[in-house]
């Protein structure tokens, strides 16, 4: 499918593609900015998310997450595929089948892509440091791309467009000189490494065999021995006084024929061919067309072992976002939780709502929830709910409260204010806001005023606004204007059930939670009891 992604395997890279495999957009960019990332908790994410079997898979997985699309068709375009892979065991087979064997071999692709052969004299320092002249890395990294093309011609064939585009990538990497190349024969030649149609009968050029086994070099080698035998008898009956005269033969081939051929090839022929393979757009193509099959086949996976219903959420058009879900679990703490409790939302009509409820009742919890699940709905995966339907966002931001720095001088309600400004020049009656209390650092009046303004003004733009807060005089005034909905975590004999009710909760349970850690009114007078004894 086509997407503004930069490909993963870079042609001046040292290190095969890693995680992270890309940073998210810079701040105030991007459907996540560098920012948002961390707070709507990505990473975690990622780990629960990830049942890829490939380095590949994982990369292009972590990419999706990092830089999620904001285009409909192509969202939905990765949904139909996962479809199709539902409703047909046989392609679900085949692709296992495919991303099994490409996980058995592709070490060996990073081996030869990235790899330093040392010879038979020197001792690998790292992973990617082999001894020998990368003969063995040769024949198995090549043999990676070429039995998985092999595989493609055998797919079964597919319906969906995502998936058919996939497979032809991998088709079209047949007919490129990089595989052409990887299949052999390579010529060395004075114009370069040619392969055999670029090979003309009247251009000199030695064959490369991945192999130390060179019959015509051995020939030539005991020519030269037989006409040493012939020529310097003298030389001969020196050594042969020394040492049988089976060892005349292998002397020379261990110390002089082994370092020049073997040299010969890894330097001549096997780190220029990696260098092509590297720089080839069609290889680039295919290892991410192979990522993305895995990712698919991830996603396939993490619905089975999620423990709980999920489902790919129906995409709704217009012009404001709007989010409805139904039996929504956390996606990384509802996995293999079976008691984990689910709660539903609907926010179509109305795009304001405020949580509210006691310390550690579960409001964070379910906000992230919010903001993970338009993730996934983002990369075209599962969302963990019952049923979902939700407008594709261009913004989902996740507002904590910020810390102040000695420099900046305006204090956390200065700091934190201008991270909302931030937010609100940059969202759009499209975007998700989520907002962990606002206008802290100031007084209690000061705090009302000026929280209504910022959440009328959000309110004005059309996004969808969740706003996290302690402060139930403040939605006690926008429910006098019958504006917004209220929703409070449930709390049964002291202990939150985790469930969200409607209504608003005007108390904290604050010194339940200091009780808890440790550090309430009874714990405080025994602390100064003990100094003092002490």
């Amino acid at each position: 499918m086509s997407t503004a992604y930069p490909p993963l395997l870079q042609g001046d890279s040292t290190r095969p593609p890693g995680i992270p495999s890309v940073a998210p957009a810079a701040y105030g960019e991007g459907v996540i900015d560098d920012t948002n990332f961390q707070t709507i908790e990505v990473e975690p994410l990622f780990q629960a998310l990830n049942h890829t079997q490939t380095r590949i898979g994982q990369a292009v997985l972590y990419r999706s997450l990092a830089r999620p699309l904001d285009d409909a068709e192509q969202i939905r375009a990765k949904q139909d595929a996962l479809g199709e892979l539902e409703k047909r065991p046989e392609l679900g087979l085949a692709l296992n089948q495919m991303i099994n064997e490409a996980a058995r071999g592709e070490a060996d692709f990073w081996a030869l892509l990235y790899g330093e052969f040392l010879g038979l004299a020197g001792r690998p320092a790292h992973e990617l440091e082999f001894g020998g002249y990368g003969y063995d890395q040769y024949r198995k990294g090549t043999r990676f791309l070429l039995n998985l093309t092999g595989q493609v011609e055998v797919f079964p064939e597919v319906a969906s467009g995502y998936l058919r585009e996939l497979l032809q990538t991998l088709r079209e990497f047949s007919k490129s000189r990089a595989h052409e190349l990887m299949r052999g024969p390579v010529y060395r030649s004075e114009k370069g490494l040619l392969t055999r149609s670029e090979k003309r009968w009247y251009i000199p050029a030695v064959a490369f065999k991945p192999t130390l086994f060179k019959p015509l070099a051995i020939t030539l080698l005991i020519l030269v021995l037989v006409a040493l035998m012939q020529f310097a008898p003298i030389v001969l009956d020196l050594a042969a006084s020394v040492a049988p005269v089976f060892w005349l033969f292998l002397l020379p081939l261990g110390m002089v024929y082994v370092p020049i051929v073997g040299g010969f090839d890894r330097d001549g022929c096997i780190y220029p061919l990696r260098d092509i393979f590297k720089r080839s757009p069609e290889v680039q193509a295919a290892l991410d067309a192979l990522g993305q099959l895995d990712e698919l086949a991830s996603m396939l996976n993490f619905k089975e072992a999620y423990g709980h219903p999920v489902c790919l959420p129906k995409l709704l058009p217009g012009t404001h976002h709007s989010i409805k879900l139904k039996g929504v679990r956390n996606p990384v703490l509802g996995k293999g939780a079976p008691d984990y409790v689910a709660n539903d939302l609907s926010l179509t009509d109305e795009r304001l709502l405020f949580v509210t409820g006691p310390n550690s009742g579960g409001k964070t919890a379910f906000c992230k929830t919010l903001a993970q699940s338009q993730l996934l709905a983002q990369i075209g995966g599962y969302v963990p709910a019952a049923s979902a339907e939700l407008t594709v966002a261009d913004r989902i931001y996740y507002q904590v409260p910020e810390i102040s720095h000695l420099g900046d001088g305006e204090g956390r309600f200065g700091a934190e204010l201008k991270r909302t400004k931030a937010i609100f020049l940059a969202s759009s009656a499209r975007s998700l806001v989520i907002l962990d209390e606002l206008s802290e650092g100031t007084t209690h009046e000061e705090k009302i005023a000026i929280s209504s303004d910022i959440l009328d003004g959000f309110r004005e733009k059309g996004a969808t606004t969740i706003l996290i807060t302690h402060n139930h005089e403040l939605v006690e005034r926008f429910q006098k204007r019958q504006t917004g909905l209220t929703r409070q975590v449930e709390f049964k004999n002291d202990q939150p059930t985790y469930r969200l009710v409607e209504g608003v909760s005007t108390v904290s349970h604050a010194d339940r939670v200091a009780r808890k850690i440790g550090f309430g009114k009874e714990d405080i007078a025994r602390l100064l009891k003990g100094e003092k004894s002490s």
